[in-house]
């Protein structure tokens, strides 16, 4: 059977994340469409969504924040075999998987308490925590509804160091949703033994950004695809044609002005709809960063437009309208001195990129950090090193500077963290030209909120014959959200359904299925593995 002629098919994707950039190279790749006639809209100057990585050392570097990834990311695995390095040595696949046997992680102080590392920390849980996490494990999704992980654990639970551990790693709060934390539970049972090592988690060379996004844009870039910056889509009309949706224009603002972009018949449309890291703001060494909302920007606007009225579109408001409950703040610093990373080397036993995540326990912030293997960017100097961290309680007051980490800009971030590594004395000299950004982020875990069914689309709403919606905020049966992986996922999804491919995306992982990974698990959660 030939093939249909899809040379003169036109996509429009709107959003210049990850999903949209893989949406992108899944058409052509897979669906024979030319890249010349794809174009990506992205209400920023840049590309690349919540994979961002950008400054300078004169300057200070910022990433928001970094996905964590493991083996079983098999969507994102399939689509960056495809794409090379930005030296072409190489698949972008083949280079993460090259670089993690060169440095596996193996954390020797995933906790600090009390002003000492834990190495391997036990798990602490009772046998009813260990009961209720295999009960949330089985129970199906409709009876959880939108509850709350502190409907279903005592208080007790969340003072353990396995939520501690688990919900740092990950970014849960108490308030979020079972189903999410169930979701977790069930894909990365793989992953519960050398949990307390972060064993199994991986890295990518650099920043997330110039790993992972830059080779995509240069792929997509050798094969013609059209990128419009500072464009925010405002709004996507749809029309009913014999029975079925259809999108036939797009309304935009660029610069000011306004206008409309025709859907010609046939032609595709996918969104990414809502934006963890929409209205985010950088502060300053001197001053905080701000709390914006979702005025502050075109994502969620967007959702809001098109669903009004439009119940299978989803409800946005459920999580654009609770930013006490998805607000967290990062920070990166850059250095100009080796003193803060030989500070830590000693204190935990691991060398950067070896480590992971560091949490201390004790801080009112409930602070961590991570330091990464230099360079951490492209281009970095050698004599400038950069790492990242973040809190998840920025509204309590600080253990050493008595602020909350709304309130402080980057000296102060620097004082409360070097006060919890008990190196106050030395941080003079840490601080000589460091350069500490404070990132406030609003929605940064909207898409962990409790939800109803519903509350989320589907990647390919029923009734739309060329529309589709990607990123963090569609329905996808057993895969797990704030990851890369989910929303490859839905591109791939969104690509395949639309042009009628008999294929799908890899199928999740479910290792929960394999008797060794419950077994080794079950020896975890109750502290056996010593």
């Amino acid at each position: 059977m030939s093939k249909p002629d899809r040379t003169s098919l036109k996509a429009h994707l709107v959003g210049g994340g990850i999903a949209s950039l893989a949406a992108a190279a899944i058409l052509i790749r897979d669906g024979d469409l030319l890249g010349k006639n794809i174009t990506i809209y992205e209400e920023l100057d840049r590309i690349g969504g919540a994979l961002d990585g950008a400054g300078d050392p004169d300057h200070g570097y910022i990433v928001r924040g970094g996905r964590m990834i493991e083996s079983k990311y098999l969507c994102t695995y399939d689509l960056f075999a495809s794409v090379p390095s930005l030296d072409g040595k190489q698949t972008v696949t083949q280079e993460i998987m090259e670089w993690n046997e060169i440095i596996k992680t193996g954390s020797k102080s995933r906790l600090v308490r009390a002003g000492h590392k834990i190495d391997a920390p036990e798990f602490g849980l009772s046998e009813r925590h260990i009961l209720t996490i295999e009960k949330l494990a089985i129970e199906p999704e409709a009876l959880l509804g939108n509850s709350r992980i502190t409907d279903h654990f005592d208080d007790a639970f969340f003072k353990t160091n396995f939520w501690f551990m688990w919900g740092t790693t990950f970014a849960f709060q108490p308030w979020h949703s079972a189903v999410e934390l169930k979701r977790y539970f069930v894909r990365f049972t793989h992953m519960v033994e050398g949990f307390n090592e972060l064993r199994g988690i991986m890295r990518t060379y650099y920043n997330q950004y110039d790993s992972l996004v830059l080779p995509l844009r240069k792929w997509l870039d050798e094969r013609g695809v059209r990128f419009q910056l500072g464009t925010t889509i405002k709004d996507i009309a749809f029309t009913d044609r014999d029975g079925a949706m259809v999108a036939e224009s797009l309304a935009f603002e660029r610069g000011g002005a306004t206008g409309h972009i025709p859907v010609e018949p046939g032609d595709l449309v996918i969104a990414t709809l809502g934006s963890m890291t929409e209205a985010s703001s950088i502060g300053t060494m001197e001053t905080p960063a701000v709390l914006n909302d979702k005025h502050r920007g075109g994502a969620w606007a967007l959702w809001e437009t098109i669903a009004e009225g439009r119940p299978e579109l989803g409800n946005p408001a459920n999580f654009a309208g609770h930013i006490d409950e998805s607000k967290w703040m990062s920070f990166t610093v850059t250095l100009k001195n080796t003193e803060f990373f030989t500070l830590v080397r000693d204190f935990t036993g691991n060398v950067p990129g070896e480590g992971g995540l560091i949490t201390f326990v004790d801080s009112a912030w409930l602070m961590s950090i991570v330091l990464p293997h230099q360079p951490h960017f492209i281009g970095q100097p050698d004599d400038v090193q950069v790492f990242w961290g973040y809190a998840l309680s920025i509204d309590k007051p600080g253990d050493h500077v008595g602020k909350p980490m709304s309130a402080c800009g980057g000296r102060e971030i620097m004082t409360e963290l070097l006060g919890q590594l008990g190196a106050s004395d030395r941080a003079e000299t840490i601080m000589a030209g460091a350069i500490c950004l404070p990132c406030m982020m609003p929605f940064i875990t909207s898409q962990f909120l409790a939800r109803e069914k519903g509350d989320r689309p589907q990647v390919h709403p029923k009734g739309y014959a060329n529309f589709a919606v990607t990123g963090q905020f569609c329905e996808q049966p057993d895969d797990v959200v704030f990851t890369v992986e989910y929303s490859i996922r839905s591109a791939m999804t969104a690509a395949y359904e639309l042009l009628g491919l008999d294929r799908k995306p890899p199928a999740v992982f479910k290792g929960q299925l394999d008797p060794r990974n419950l077994t080794k698990a079950f020896r975890a959660l109750h502290d056996l593995n010593g």
